[in-house]
């Protein structure tokens, strides 16, 4: 299959890309900066199905340019991964948050996501056992809110529910959508403290992907193992 993956040089991004070459998957990197830290997508033989693409999930342009550079040398994709994301404004409360910083975790968290589904859609319509994955988190549950996390949490939430409507568009196409909770997982993001690791997060969500997953489609929102997720 090919594969976009947004957010692809580093963390969980860098574990699917890494993950999917080994299965023998054609990998799409999606990087905002080549400049920068893409060494990890090119230092073996085994990744050189991996091709870096120039991708910025912020700016609309970045997008568009990204999906037609892909259409004129690929022409189809069969998976889009939603993975670039960002955990701003952490440990503020409700009375100190940086709307801004709110603002920068809406524009990359659940705006990235529609950008590149809109522009990269009709690629992977082409395909007839597609899938879209978004990763979520479970942050997003709004009936396991915490108390915390405003930005992150209410990007995650608007996420579910883009996924969700999402679902209910493509279902006759045959594409599975997923919002999936990767775990709490030992990232730049989770910190080395977090008990998970993102390669084993990486297969889970290839499992799912390739349909070795028996998972009522319906269930939009689901761990990386894919049990259901409640919303």
């Amino acid at each position: 299959m090919r594969i976009l993956i947004t957010g692809a040089n580093r963390g969980l991004g860098l574990a699917l890309s890494k993950v999917g070459a080994e299965r023998g998957h054609q990998i799409l990197a999606g990087v905002r900066d080549l400049k920068k830290s893409t060494e990890g997508l090119t230092q073996s033989e085994i990744y050189k199905s991996i091709s870096l693409l120039p991708l910025d999930v912020t700016d609309e342009e970045s997008v568009f340019a990204a999906a037609n550079t892909v259409k004129e040398n690929f022409g189809t994709i069969d998976v889009i991964i939603n993975n670039a994301g960002v955990l701003l404004e952490r440990d503020k409360q409700i009375e100190d948050l940086d709307l801004d910083q709110v603002k920068v975790t809406f524009d990359v968290n659940f705006f990235g996501p529609i950008r590149v589904v809109k522009h990269f859609l009709p690629l992977l319509l082409m395909g007839d056992r597609s899938s879209i994955i978004n990763i979520s988190s479970d942050a997003g549950s709004i009936s396991q809110a915490y108390g915390g996390d405003y930005a992150y949490a209410s990007s995650k939430t608007a996420l579910n529910m883009f996924s969700q409507q999402l679902s209910q568009y493509v279902q006759s196409n045959n594409v599975h959508v997923f919002s999936i909770h990767p775990g709490w997982i030992k990232t730049d993001m989770g910190g080395e403290s977090a008990p998970g690791n993102p390669f084993d997060t990486a297969k889970g969500i290839f499992d799912i992907i390739e349909r070795k997953r028996v998972i009522d489609s319906r269930n939009v929102f689901i761990t990386y193992e894919g049990h259901s997720m409640p919303l």
